[in-house]
């Protein structure tokens, strides 16, 4: 509301002109703008103090306010304009009906001259009907294509819509003469122009602070104008530059999980509030906006995926925080179920070769722990010194599945197994039970394999050192460890790894039963594999 330059108008009887004043220059105006009055309104403001006797002319996409210079002259340009914008109305619909009536009606062919025909053959010749005219002389017509202006530049978008209805239904069961189709021309016009704004509020460059919501306005009118397909595409568009900003302005915390956390909350809300919005604005259009939202769903997931990735997998976290961190989004994928939306095997399918090398990764570490641990075997009995260490390795021990482990404890804190065979357990079922929160049935020989290859390395180590060891006292206490590895540690894994797949693992039925043929032959230098 600030004054930009003086300008003067002038009037003439199809357009206005509007000139910038020039006191320093030759001449007094210079050329500014050029208005045909067919397409512009004109719109009365209310004072704002300190600015008064304003008046806005609205030329769609622009509108402009000039300040007269008193109330007056004010009253004066808007009775002028809108007197000449009803004269040129009346004077181009004037000349419409004298051009229809210059042509006329059709003049019927000449009479053939046939002595054969007879009055009775003429009394059955089908007059010719007149051309029926279609009656566009009411206000509401006469005004259509002004008043869209002014909706279009109001964004009273309904507005719009609805005018352009009633003509639909005018004009439904009714000719199209010439006045019909100029009337046509106009309002197609107005109907583009109508539609590269709705266009623009959907653009993704519009603020997208209001949620799915925000667009609902558009893209119903969009819809009401036969626009479908565009809504649809502008729609999915417009969310997924929302759901790629949510994204990236979340702030990248310390602790992984707690990072996860905040994008899976994020994500899959804007997801669901999406699908949701979707469904009221799109309820009762054509099923392939369906099928295109399918489609815009998974692009988005692999969006996800790739910032879930580079937390998780790229930063080289541990297994256990990579099983949690999938967990969790797994847990908020199946919230998608209640909508019918089930998205869980596009992330099993993109996460499927991040969660190999990290079981990959972990077997090997797990593998070269229990090499180090077997190279610095002393075959001796634990010592755990203390009561309360003692029941700690109880409470472990009964964690990992291996509920009989007191037939293995001694007096006085004593453990009758060696270290190494104690911690390897404990290092196999912690992960085996880390990999089962990542199982899907694309990892089922992953792990497999995984699982075996560990387990081989402690049963080699064992049959190694029972053809290798003299001592008896302790070759009976290798054996005593062995036992307890085949017939306790291996059935566990088995139990463990059944409940969590869904089904047996013959492979490993097969290794359990190498290692008895180990046990049988301890002399034997012949390799299972």
């Amino acid at each position: 509301m600030a004054q930009l330059q003086r300008v003067h108008g002038f009037l003439m009887n199809d357009c206005l002109l509007v000139a910038t004043w020039l006191p320093q220059r030759r001449g007094m105006y210079r050329y500014n703008a050029l208005y045909p009055l067919d397409g512009l309104a004109v719109v009365n403001v209310k004072d704002n103090p300190p600015m008064k006797d304003m008046f806005k002319l609205l030329m769609f996409p622009e509108s402009r306010i000039f300040q007269a210079e008193n109330a007056k002259v004010k009253r004066e340009w808007l009775e002028v304009l809108e007197e000449t914008k009803r004269a040129l109305g009346e004077k181009r619909r004037r000349e419409q009906e004298a051009a229809a009536a210059a042509r006329g009606p059709p003049q019927a062919a000449p009479k053939a001259a046939n002595p054969f025909e007879d009055d009775d053959a003429e009394a059955l010749a089908v007059p010719e009907v007149a051309e029926e005219k279609v009656d566009l002389s009411m206000e509401w017509i006469q005004e259509l294509p002004e008043d869209l202006d002014v909706c279009i530049a109001q964004r009273d978008f309904e507005g719009a819509v609805d005018l352009l209805d009633k003509l639909n239904r005018y004009l439904a069961d009714k000719p199209s003469p010439p006045p019909v189709k100029e009337l046509r021309a106009k309002v197609d016009e107005r109907v583009r122009q109508l539609t590269e704004v709705l266009v623009f509020e959907l653009s993704p460059d519009r603020s997208l602070r209001g949620g799915p919501k925000a667009t609902r306005r558009a893209v119903s009118q969009l819809i009401r104008l036969g626009q479908c397909t565009k809504a649809c595409e502008l729609f999915l568009r417009n969310r997924a530059a929302a759901v790629h900003t949510a994204i990236r302005q979340l702030r990248i915390e310390g602790a992984t999980l707690l990072y996860i956390h905040k994008l899976c909350h994020v994500f899959f809300t804007s997801l669901l509030e999406t699908a949701r919005e979707f469904e009221t604005d799109f309820a009762g259009t054509d099923s392939g906006c369906y099928s295109a939202f399918v489609v815009w769903a998974r692009s988005a997931v692999g969006m996800f995926v790739g910032a879930f990735s580079k937390q998780v997998f790229v930063s080289k976290e541990s297994l256990s925080t990579a099983a949690e961190c999938v967990q969790v989004a797994k847990e908020h994928c199946q919230q998608l179920g209640d909508i019918g939306l089930d998205l869980t095997f596009v992330i099993h399918a993109l996460l499927v070769k991040d969660i190999q090398g990290a079981l990959h990764s972990y077997k090997e570490i797990v593998v070269e722990a229990t090499k180090h641990r077997n190279s610095e075997e002393m075959w001796r009995r634990m010592n755990l010194m203390t009561p309360e260490a003692l029941a700690k390795l109880k409470e472990e021990m009964r964690s990992c599945g291996v509920s009989d482990f007191e037939q293995f404890t001694g007096d006085d804190c004593w453990v009758n197994l060696s270290y190494t065979v104690v911690a390897f357990t404990k290092q196999t079922m912690g992960f085996l039970e880390e990999a089962l929160k990542l199982y899907f049935p694309e990892l089922h020989m992953v792990l497999l394999e995984s699982l075996v290859e560990i387990i081989w390395v402690a049963v080699q180590h064992v049959d190694y050192s029972l053809r290798c060891e003299q001592d008896p006292e302790k070759k009976a206490f290798i054996r005593q460890n062995a036992s307890f590895l085949y017939e306790t540690v291996l059935p566990v894994v088995e139990k463990r790894f059944e409940e969590g797949v869904g089904k047996p693992a013959k492979q490993l039925q097969d290794l359990r039963n190498a290692s008895r043929l180990l046990r049988v032959n301890p002399e034997s230098t012949t390799s299972v594999v």
